[in-house]
């Protein structure tokens, strides 16, 4: 099962920063409606030595109950996000930061970091966590962990048992 998708944009943003290894530093600024960039696309906001922003439309937002896990995971954190997962191109010869996905999944984050690419983060306006919450009460059931009985490594009747049971080729 899946839910209604959402379309939205994401406004990139590049910062001039103190460093003596990089002169700027690329962040997801904000996560907005579709509608901001009609028929998707991409769009330089602002261009400025002091603050460059960019907009990228064109990303669908579903809940799969499959991944129930990863969003129970995001929304029961501190700071429940949006994960953004860009990589830098060239954009008309200048390098910008453009995101390739964006997931409501702690899992799905997890498993693209875990595959070296560059994921951050923008905080879930609260009419969304509410959606998210909904959707996993009805399709995230946590299995429940059981103990496991240790085997025992010093004799007793269990072991005579399982050495009576090997010695017979019927396994009896």
């Amino acid at each position: 099962m899946d839910t209604v998708a959402i379309q939205v944009g994401v406004v990139m943003q590049r910062l001039p920063i103190n460093s003596r290894w990089q002169s700027h530093q690329w962040r997801p600024f904000e996560i907005v409606n579709a509608d901001v960039l009609p028929g998707g696309g991409v769009r330089c906001l602002l261009a400025s030595e002091d603050d460059t922003r960019w907009v990228f439309g064109n990303f669908e937002i579903r809940l799969f109950a499959d991944e129930a896990e990863g969003y129970f995971l995001n929304i029961n954190a501190d700071h429940p996000c949006w994960f953004i997962m860009w990589r830098i191109e060239q954009i008309d010869g200048v390098d910008v930061a453009v995101p390739k996905s964006v997931t409501l999944s702690y899992n799905e984050a997890a498993r693209l970091m875990d595959g070296g690419e560059q994921v951050d983060i923008l905080p879930l306006p609260v009419e969304l966590i509410e959606r998210i919450a909904a959707f996993t009460s009805d399709n995230y059931h946590p299995q429940v962990k059981r103990k496991r009985k240790k085997p025992s490594f010093e004799g007793g009747a269990g072991v005579d048992k399982m050495a009576r049971a090997e010695g017979k080729p019927d396994g009896r």
